[in-house]
């Protein structure tokens, strides 16, 4: 029997996890990607900017890794849904959520401080696109509160030598991407293309750089998300289930 009576406002992510949403702060397929790509260990000491609901931090609290995670977030609102998932979820003593500007990352946090910093960032350069109807969604979806400069500043203060930075985006933005992590002494390290099935093109790419790395970057095999039967193929089912759980 589940510990809380689950209501449309409480997702329950198994493993004794739960997150609060709202119809500004939810979170997708893209966040479970990324979680897993990060692949902490069980030292770890994590960070995950624009946290949203909390949905990262849960997603590793949930496999039990990290030893400490903070997620840091915007938006009040969303701050204080992520604090909520994390109570719902028992994770006090793991998982802390701050509400702040990543911009302000020098105010926040000590320099060098975490082992891994992730981020699932706006995907929309400013003045591109179609403008978002709300704010939260402003921010989620365009760089209106931070550019990819600036999340990779933060990260790249935040990390300790040989640190990692992990984020996921849309593939057209790759060349920005491997450019402004190195610019910030952030080696690309690995790349991951996600498709939806072989014979489409990639919807989503992961992107892992390492604090003042040699540079060498692995381009690993994709991740499909249907096989030729248009089901969620294994690594997918596997990846949302979590490890914990059979």
């Amino acid at each position: 029997m589940e510990k809380y009576p689950l209501s449309p406002q409480v997702e329950s992510l198994g493993g004794g996890c739960y997150a609060a949403i709202s119809e500004e702060h939810r979170f997708g397929t893209d966040a479970f990607l990324l979680s897993d790509f990060a692949n902490p260990e069980k030292d770890t000491k994590a960070a995950d900017l624009g946290t949203g609901c909390g949905i990262i931090p849960l997603l590793w609290h949930r496999r039990r890794l990290c030893s400490s995670i903070v997620g840091l977030e915007i938006r009040p609102e969303g701050a204080e849904l992520a604090r909520q998932s994390v109570a719902l979820s028992n994770a006090e003593d793991r998982i802390s959520i701050l509400c702040g500007d990543l911009k302000e990352h020098r105010s926040l946090f000590p320099a060098a401080s975490f082992d891994l910093v992730a981020c699932n960032p706006p995907y929309k350069m400013k003045g591109t696109g179609i403008p978002s109807a709300t704010e939260a969604a402003l921010t989620a979806r365009h760089e209106h509160t931070c550019t990819l400069d600036d999340v990779c500043k933060a990260a790249a203060y935040m990390l300790r030598f040989g640190g990692r930075f992990v984020l996921c985006h849309r593939p057209e933005r790759l060349t920005d991407i491997l450019c402004t992590l190195r610019e910030n002494a952030l080696e690309p390290k690995k790349v991951r293309f996600v498709m939806q099935r072989p014979d489409k093109a990639p919807w989503l790419v992961l992107v892992e750089g390492k604090r003042f790395a040699k540079n060498g970057l692995i381009v690993l095999p994709p991740l499909y998300m249907e096989d030729e039967n248009g089901l969620k193929t294994k690594e997918l089912q596997k990846i949302y289930k979590g490890w914990d759980e059979t």
